[in-house]
């Protein structure tokens, strides 16, 4: 099956991440199906659009996508509908817009155009309470405007959280990444326990 101008996906592994392994126990973390922190964002490509696919994927190309795509929700009556991207348990058709990061069969991730995603940096406050340096960041990955390991500080409110990789990384515009800092030697990248404990 392929769409004219969409992408058509499959979550890879099920369309919720809200189990963690103990032992040989499974322990069920959340139970909400509203909590978009929970949702699986990773999904694996199954055909690209017919025209328009300007992010060069091919099939079996592993893709972050928006929350919201294999998310469930209840509409105003308190019944539980699926996502608009939704064709079966399995299926599911999106928009290029709705692809966050993208990586071939063989590769490393990238970010789509005008994007980058950003590792925080750990602060070295001894007198804040704060893990991370607010505002600031080593790019992780790029659409290749800004390269792979510079420090760059960002607007406020520009920072939108993923785990990837179990690691904590934020997508931010290209455009809100307002200044490239030389590096002092001193940055260390900063990932919190939870975030690596999948």
């Amino acid at each position: 099956m392929r769409s004219i101008h969409s992408f058509v996906v499959e979550p890879l592994g099920g369309r919720y991440n809200n189990t963690k392994k103990i032992g040989d126990k499974e322990l069920i973390i959340n139970t909400e199906i509203y909590n978009h922190q929970f949702v699986n964002r990773q999904a694996t490509i199954l055909s690209c659009p017919i025209v328009g696919d300007d992010l060069g994927l091919v099939p079996g190309s592993t893709v972050i996508v928006h929350h919201n795509v294999f998310r469930r929700w209840h509409d105003v009556k308190g019944k539980e509908r699926n996502s608009r991207s939704y064709f079966d348990e399995n299926t599911y058709i999106v928009n290029a817009d709705q692809i966050f990061l993208h990586k071939q069969l063989i590769g490393e991730w990238k970010a789509p155009k005008g994007f980058s995603f950003i590792k925080p940096i750990k602060s070295i406050d001894k007198y804040s309470i704060d893990k991370e340096k607010e505002l600031m960041g080593i790019i992780k990955y790029s659409d290749g405007f800004h390269n792979v390991g510079d420090v760059v500080g960002v607007r406020p409110n520009s920072k939108y959280e993923f785990i990837i990789d179990n690691e904590r990384l934020y997508r931010v515009m290209n455009s809100f990444i307002t200044i490239k800092y030389e590096y002092k030697g001193n940055e260390e990248e900063y990932n919190p326990s939870w975030a690596n404990s999948s």
